[in-house]
């Protein structure tokens, strides 16, 4: 039987990340056949969001024709500031019910109208509730519909087929998941443009979901505004300079710019990790993964190791699937293959 393909499509703030694996029935890992990226023109897509569909579907039209996909069938990722993720207890009952009975559950917990926001639930545990009977616990996953349809329309324009949208973070989560984290305590940080994205996995179970409006573009906005120098310039400058690698005459400013942003954000990813710290005692954060456009800043990883006491590695979503030779996995796109991640794991999530 020939294997089914599906492409996970990543919709960026600045470029576009498609990763095509094909596994069969039976096939427990799967074999990467193609992998490609295009830089999307600066405006296109704000704040995680897509703002140009036209432009954003012209990039997709023309990697789509220049990579050779075999398929025009993706999963898109959303994850942005309109994007919730809150933990909800609901009544044991079969999934359809489940999800027809949501709109009535959770209107207080919206920032906008129930009739306005696209819901799902994920399921993760379930007790004896008394009275009530058997009660899960799991996770409340709201978007508003503009959100998502955005992304939709503009790939529909480039044409393609939408068979699913995920949530970003469970892609990050699903690439990255390896056996012995199921016994462990995990967190799993995406450092994106405009969004840095934290989730939580205890013992193999997402347990926090937290969306921080802050990433790598905002140190470069910074260096532009403050420094009055270009965008690529400021760019260059981030790259060469890095955090906390010591700075010369000429760098001195540049150097405590990038320090504040970048503080600011790891401040946040730490506070993530002491909230839920304290409310599991005994079972806080042992390892945490770390991927995004971010990880190309020097100095970051390790400052993030050093602010929260944890061992910080980047993650391999290409690590235990297979290649095949025309995937276009050269050793320059190898290196930088964390920045692949949430595509890889929105593939995944239909490639069986």
């Amino acid at each position: 039987m020939s294997a089914s393909k599906i492409i996970g499509l990543d919709i960026g703030t600045g470029h576009v990340r498609a990763v095509e694996i094909a596994r069969g029935r039976g096939d427990s890992r799967g074999t990467v056949t193609r992998v490609a990226e295009a830089d999307l023109p600066p405006g296109a897509v704000r704040d995680g969001e897509v703002a140009e569909p036209h432009t954003v579907a012209t990039t997709v039209r023309q990697l789509w024709s220049r990579s050779r996909f075999s398929t025009t069938d993706v999963v898109l990722g959303v994850g942005n500031q309109r994007v919730i993720v809150r933990d909800l207890e609901m009544p044991s009952m079969p999934q359809a019910q489940l999800k027809a009975a949501l709109p009535f559950q959770v209107g207080d917990m919206l920032p906008v109208a129930v009739e306005d926001a696209l819901l799902d639930y994920m399921p993760l545990t379930q007790r004896e509730g008394g009275e009530q009977g058997q009660v899960l616990g799991g996770l409340l996953v709201a978007a508003t519909k503009d959100t998502v349809m955005a992304n939709v329309r503009a790939v529909q324009m480039a044409k393609l087929n939408p068979v699913a949208v995920d949530l970003a973070a469970f892609a990050q989560t699903r690439a990255l998941m390896r056996p012995e984290m199921a016994h462990q305590v995990v967190a799993f940080v995406d450092v994106g443009a405009r969004v840095t994205t934290v989730l939580i996995s205890a013992f193999g179970v997402p347990r926090v979901v937290r969306l921080i409006a802050a990433g790598g573009q905002d140190v470069t906005d910074t260096l532009t505004d403050s420094l009055a120098i270009s965008a690529s310039e400021a760019e260059g400058l981030k790259r060469r300079v890095g955090f906390g690698q010591g700075s010369t005459p000429e760098t001195a400013q540049a150097a405590d710019i990038i320090g504040t942003v970048t503080r600011n954000v790891v401040e946040s990813i730490r506070n993530t990790f002491v909230y839920y710290g304290a409310a599991n005692p005994g079972q806080g954060v042992t390892n945490v993964v770390m991927t995004g456009g971010g990880v190309s800043l020097l100095g970051f990883g390790q400052y993030l190791s050093n602010a929260s006491r944890l061992p910080v590695v980047i993650g391999q979503p290409f690590d235990g699937l297979r290649a095949s030779s025309r995937a276009g996995l050269d050793p320059s796109r190898l290196a930088r293959q964390h920045e692949f991640t949430i595509a890889t794991g929105l593939a995944l999530r239909s490639a069986a």
